[in-house]
């Protein structure tokens, strides 16, 4: 199995745009102030745009569509052909189990600062009560959703590229099995004099 150009653009692009919009989404969480009502009895929460929201769910998605491409090439390291034994073949299940990791990490960052930032405090106050606390996305969530996000690109593309490396391809060389040199020879003679006595 070649090196194939376009597997390794497309997972690089599509882990960078998710770690763009990772960022755009850290940089871009809702804020929310305390404001009265225009009569001044109820103290209610005013957030800022959901931007941030729509950039967690699209990094989800492009991460998601990226961590499909390598391991639909690769079979998911468990329906393949086979690996050489070797040094390889233990580096390839080790960026196989980090890329898997870091992605499951990045999605899960993701996908709850998505759905924290989404949520609204609904619940008001009345004529000075408890403070009102306007519930907002903890910061950092989506910075390290960006973060594990790149670790992600990193060991996918490594765990691709050592898989190439370690991929029989079906072929596996066996010790007891194999024909020398000599013997192809002999055998292309003998057939090469049993056509001449046809």
């Amino acid at each position: 199995m070649a090196v194939s150009i376009s597997v390794l653009v497309a997972v690089v692009s599509l882990h960078l745009m998710a770690f763009v919009l990772a960022i755009g989404a850290e940089r871009r969480r809702s804020t929310a102030k305390v404001t009265p009502d225009q009569y001044d009895d109820y103290n209610y929460c005013v957030y800022a745009s959901d931007a941030s929201t729509a950039y967690g769910l699209s990094a989800f998605g492009l991460l998601l569509i990226s961590q499909t491409v390598v391991n639909g090439v690769t079979r998911c390291l468990c329906f393949g052909k086979g690996l050489v034994r070797g040094l390889s073949r233990k580096m390839t299940i080790f960026f196989f189990i980090l890329s898997w990791i870091s992605f499951l990490g990045a999605e899960a960052c993701l996908l709850a600062g998505s759905a924290k930032n989404a949520y609204h405090t609904r619940y008001r106050t009345i004529y000075g009560g408890d403070d009102l606390s306007c519930e907002t996305l903890r910061k950092g969530v989506f910075a390290g959703g960006a973060a594990l996000t790149f670790i992600s690109m990193v060991a996918s593309i490594v765990y691709y590229l050592l898989h190439l490396k370690a991929d029989t391809g079906g072929w596996e060389k066996h010790q007891s099995e194999g024909l020398g040199m000599a013997s192809l020879e002999q055998q292309g003679l003998g057939n090469a004099v049993r056509f001449e006595k046809l």
